[in-house]
C-alpha cells in the first residue's frame, strides 16, 4: 500500500515553522507528496524531506519555480497512472480540459479553484485537494487529500486542523 498526500495552493514564498509542523502532522505516514501547483516558491518542497515528490507549477508561481517545474506531468504509483496539473488556463470547466490533457490516466489531480473535490467520472478518480492555506472561497478552511494506492485507488479530503 502506498499512501500519498495531496496538497495545492500553498501560496507561500518560504516555509515557516507553522507550515512545517502542519504538513508533518497532516502527511504523517505518507511516502509520497503530490503538489498541484501554486507553491509560489520551489523552496516550499523542502518541507517534505525524505518523501517522493510530484509537483507542477501554477499561475502564481515565481519564475524560478516555473523554470524548475513543468505545467503538467504524468507519473505512476503502484499499478495506477496519474495526471497532475494546476488547472489555470483551462477555462470554466477545468475537469473537461484535464481529460483532454490526460485521456488515459486512472486519476487526475488538479488545484487552482481552492475548492476541494474528490469523485469518480467514467470510473476514473478526480481530486482537487483545495487550498491548504485556508484561502478557499467564503472563508472555507484549509484542506488536503490523502490517497491510498493498493489494489484500488481510495481517496479522501481532510480539513487542515485549526491552530491556536
Amino acid at each position: 500500500m502506498i499512501r500519498a498526500g495531496i496538497i495545492s495552493d500553498t501560496h507561500l514564498m518560504s516555509i515557516n515553522d507553522q507550515f512545517t509542523q502542519m504538513v508533518a502532522h497532516c502527511f504523517a505516514g505518507c511516502d509520497v507528496i503530490i503538489h498541484a501547483g501554486d507553491l509560489t516558491d520551489i523552496s516550499i518542497l523542502k518541507a517534505f524531506p525524505q518523501k517522493t515528490i510530484h509537483a507542477v507549477h501554477g499561475n502564481m508561481c515565481n519564475i524560478g519555480t516555473r523554470n524548475a517545474l513543468t505545467r503538467s506531468t504524468t507519473f505512476q504509483l503502484g499499478a495506477f497512472s496519474f495526471g497532475l496539473a494546476h488547472g489555470a488556463g483551462l477555462g470554466y470547466d477545468i475537469e473537461s480540459g484535464l481529460w483532454d490533457i490526460f485521456p488515459e490516466v486512472d486519476c487526475v489531480i488538479y488545484g487552482h479553484t481552492h475548492r476541494a473535490v474528490c469523485h469518480r467520472q467514467a470510473g476514473r478518480l478526480i481530486i482537487n485537494p483545495g487550498s491548504f492555506q485556508s484561502t478557499g472561497r467564503y472563508g472555507a478552511p484549509g484542506s488536503y487529500g490523502i490517497i491510498e494506492i493498493g489494489k484500488q485507488l481510495r481517496a479522501d479530503i481532510h480539513e487542515v486542523p485549526q491552530t491556536r
